[in-house]
């Protein structure tokens, strides 16, 4: 390597050791980080539920499940704040993380503790309830999406780096409002108060997808920051212990991996499916009064109301089905009320409903953004931005007497161009008509004074 080589590297060398060492610096977990035995001493304490945790887990469920039997966030998110059930599922990380199976054990236990206890308080509470219609705040929680992973996973992250972290601040409430523990967990004591076990499957699914994956996010921040392994009494258990726990990893993992990649599969389905019925059905005089998605079923059932599509049509529209992913796809149209293909007319209500919502929720945007636009141009009319008296006065000073001054933005239609041009039009009316001197630096002072180019000056 010549000489003049070594001089053109250097530099570069330099910059990428500046740059490594400003991401260590701006990054670097330790810089705030508690000491280890604290932090692991601190989340074996969460880890129990038994006196004070029980009974705050208890009357957080009773908040959390009046506040969807109300249809009311709020009360919900308050529940969230106060509910002890991070604890187990960061401990259960924490555990894996450092090979401790003893952690692992009674975060294990202790979660199964506190689920069953929120499963049997929230079926009381729905069981004596007056009120049993689902909300949509209940029906929100009974089907997982590939966003509730994202959102558990990177909660997961985010809890466990305030659990090391010397001022936890705000961070670990605003992660038991993400991850949304609780809710789901209501939603299958509704299930089961109510006898409906689609709601209670779904939503406890939710609540495991949500746990597995905040205890994995947990686990993957232990390794990142080298937590201490848990010592052993001898090799022998050591290896025993090891054992179990990558049994408890493979019983945990497995599953979340099969389920995340079930969800990924229904999201990606269903939204090819809605690309395709918003693109492929958008009639002007035919309207989707209600549809179905079933992605298990792989089945998409659609109810028409308006101009009837013809057979020709419906060929065109199902042989575009394969551009959108959907080959195996039933699709079943519904166009003609009749007894033999009877209506859930729950299902349309709630189908014009949304509809209903949709368009006045447009037409509440569209409204606001005319609204917006009109007070922006009364705001260039305002006294403040032209001052007319003053002009009225400096004006009578500069030419002659002004009787009468006004201002106001107009919309001029040019013949010859064939073509629109808008500009300031003042309106002057004055004691002695000022002759064509006077109106050029009548026109020009006016353009100076307002600073605006655009102006047309009417005299009288």
């Amino acid at each position: 390597m010549t000489q003049e080589t070594k001089k053109e590297e250097a530099p570069k060398k330099t910059m990428a050791k500046t740059l490594r060492q400003l991401f260590n610096y701006q990054f670097n977990l330790n810089f705030d980080k508690s000491q280890e035995d604290q932090i692991v001493n601190g989340i074996r304490e969460s880890v129990e539920f038994r006196g004070m945790n029980l009974w705050i887990l208890i009357f957080a469920i009773f908040i959390a499940s009046i506040g969807l039997n109300m249809n009311s966030t709020a009360v919900v998110i308050g529940a969230m704040l106060i509910s002890p059930l991070m604890g187990p599922i960061i401990g259960l990380g924490v555990g894996v993380g450092i090979n401790d199976f003893g952690l692992i054990k009674r975060a294990l236990r202790n979660l199964g503790i506190a689920t069953v206890i929120s499963l049997i308080t929230s079926t009381a509470y729905f069981l004596v309830s007056p009120l049993s219609d689902a909300s949509s705040e209940l029906l929100s929680r009974t089907t997982p999406t590939i966003w509730d992973v994202f959102i558990a996973f990177f909660g997961g992250l985010a809890g466990i780096i305030a659990y090391t972290s010397k001022q936890k601040g705000t961070v670990i409430p605003g992660v038991a409002i993400a991850t949304a523990l609780m809710p789901p967990l209501c939603t299958a004591g509704y299930g089961l108060a109510t006898g409906n076990l689609t709601y209670f499957f779904g939503a406890f699914y939710l609540y495991f997808i949500n746990s597995i994956f905040i205890a994995i996010a947990t686990y993957l921040m232990v390794k990142y920051q080298r937590f201490s392994l848990h010592n052993f009494v001898d090799i022998q258990t050591e290896r025993r212990v090891r054992r179990s726990i990558a049994l408890v990893v493979i019983l945990t993992i497995g599953p979340s991996i099969f389920m995340g990649y079930q969800i990924v599969s229904k999201t990606f389905y269903e939204q090819s499916a809605i690309n395709f019925i918003n693109n492929e059905f958008n009639f002007p005089d035919t309207q989707i009064v209600n549809r179905s998605i079933d992605p298990k079923e792989r089945k998409i059932e659609l109810l028409l109301f308006g101009k009837k599509l013809d057979d020709d049509m419906l060929a065109i529209i199902k042989d575009k089905m394969a551009i959108y992913g959907l080959t195996e796809t039933e699709l079943k149209i519904r166009q003609d009320m009749d007894r033999s293909d009877p209506v859930d007319y729950n299902a349309i209500k709630t189908g014009v409903l949304e509809d209903l919502y949709k368009n006045t929720e447009q037409s509440l945007r569209q409204r606001d953004r005319i609204i917006d636009s009109l007070q922006r141009k009364l705001e260039r009319v305002k006294p403040e931005v032209w001052p007319i008296k003053s002009m009225t006065d400096e004006l009578s000073i500069v030419v002659s007497p002004v009787e009468e001054l006004s201002v106001y933005p107009s919309i001029y239609y040019q013949a010859n161009e064939s073509k629109y041009d808008t500009a300031l039009t003042v309106y002057l009316k004055m004691k002695h008509r000022p002759n064509s001197s006077q109106t050029k630096k009548i026109t020009s002072w006016l353009k100076a004074r307002m600073q605006n180019d655009s102006i047309r000056v009417i005299l009288q």
